[in-house]
């Protein structure tokens, strides 16, 4: 039998290495990328069956690229390894489109479980985060007024670049876009944002890191390895 093709984003070498150790039984692992660019740009030339990917990543993180991605591949399923403890960082990645969500440490133990779970349509959350993540969904707002959350994609990835101290000049490189455009979105949203320079800008980026959205997470799989059927 076929064996399903996984394609994992860490730019954490050490723990890529040990991740393709844990897949490579089971699944054939069809490239390792360190940034959210190159996840977009090896997605659309591999086209792999699952998503391995961490949130914190350089250029543009893994939320945001998973966003743009699920336009694109509706099909792929998406399992976030993450450090990230924190109720937010689950609930931005199952609005953007993921089925999963592990922590590092754990990823010995749930995150064979969790591939599983999202190559059939099902979703995983770490146990650590199941119950918080419950009541967190029943004791939401109806409707968020983030403001992070009213950026547009390109606006998130051009805040992302200059948060990580890119040029205007480098931004425009990497995002294909005309240095013009980098000052356009980057004044639109000091205007939008109402704030009152660059340096408020970042400040902004900082505390919002999370880009926390509301959306609904149904929790459809097994909660627990031990369970899984």
């Amino acid at each position: 039998m076929k064996k399903p093709r996984i394609l994992l984003a860490d730019d954490h070498r050490m723990v890529a290495e040990g991740v393709r150790g844990l897949l490579e039984p089971d699944y054939e692992l069809i490239g390792i990328v360190e940034d959210g660019r190159a996840l977009l740009e090896a997605v659309d030339r591999l086209r792999p069956d699952a998503l391995v990917v961490d949130i914190s990543m350089p250029l543009l993180n893994g939320i945001d690229a998973v966003r743009q991605i699920k336009k694109r591949h509706k099909s792929v399923a998406v399992i976030f390894l993450t450090m990230h403890v924190d109720v937010d960082y689950a609930a931005s990645a199952f609005e953007a489109g993921a089925l999963g969500y592990v922590l590092k440490h754990s990823a010995s133990s749930e995150l064979l479980t969790a591939i599983s779970c999202g190559l059939k349509g099902k979703t995983y959350i770490t146990p650590l985060l199941a119950g918080e993540l419950l009541q967190y969904q029943r004791e939401r707002p109806a409707v968020s007024g983030d403001a992070f959350s009213q950026l547009t994609p390109r606006q998130r990835e051009v805040l992302q670049l200059i948060t990580e101290g890119f040029s205007v000049k480098e931004s425009a490189a990497i995002l294909g876009i005309s240095s013009r455009t980098v000052e356009f979105h980057k004044y639109t949203m000091i205007e939008s944002l109402g704030l009152k320079s660059s340096a408020e800008l970042i400040r902004f980026a900082v505390q919002h890191a999370k880009g926390v959205s509301r959306a609904g997470v149904r929790l459809a799989c097994d909660l627990t390895p031990s369970s899984s059927r």
